[in-house]
């Protein structure tokens, strides 16, 4: 599962580019470049999600099919990770995944914090007990 939203990039009659996501009513910015606007983007995705996270909000799962036109955007890989645990967690309790790593559930409920950092081990061993695997890579900048 790859964390990215759609968004849509408009150049307006003032010159700036206008980014709106649809999944995120509250979501949405300026550059005066397009580039500017591409980095805007991913600042304003990685707010919305830290703050609907914080305050309980639904938050949609990226859309799995992507169209060669499409432009999505990433928040920051902190926000990534966590949102990764959180939607692979399924029916399963926090508590349940701490046992299944022998470790605390604060420790797990670290994992699904996006102001904290896990480790790649960490993330490798609650994706193992989720039943999937860590896969990184690097992605092409916008």
């Amino acid at each position: 599962m790859r964390i990215a939203y759609p968004c849509t990039i408009t150049h307006e009659d003032n010159g700036k580019f206008l980014v709106i996501f649809p999944d995120f009513k509250e979501a949405f910015t300026e550059g005066e470049t397009y580039e500017e606007a591409l980095f805007n983007g991913e600042e304003v995705l990685t707010l919305t999600l830290e703050g609907r996270m914080a305050e309980k909000i639904d938050i949609p799962l990226p859309p799995a099919i992507i169209g060669k036109d499409d432009i999505f955007l990433f928040p920051a890989s902190r926000v990534q990770a966590a949102l990764l645990v959180k939607f692979n967690r399924g029916n399963s309790t926090l508590a349940d995944l701490a046992r299944f790593l022998e470790t605390s559930w604060p420790s797990v409920a670290r994992l699904e914090n996006p102001h904290h950092w896990g480790s790649l081990k960490q993330l490798s061993k609650a994706a193992a007990a989720l039943g999937q695997k860590l896969v990184l890579s690097f992605e092409k900048a916008s």
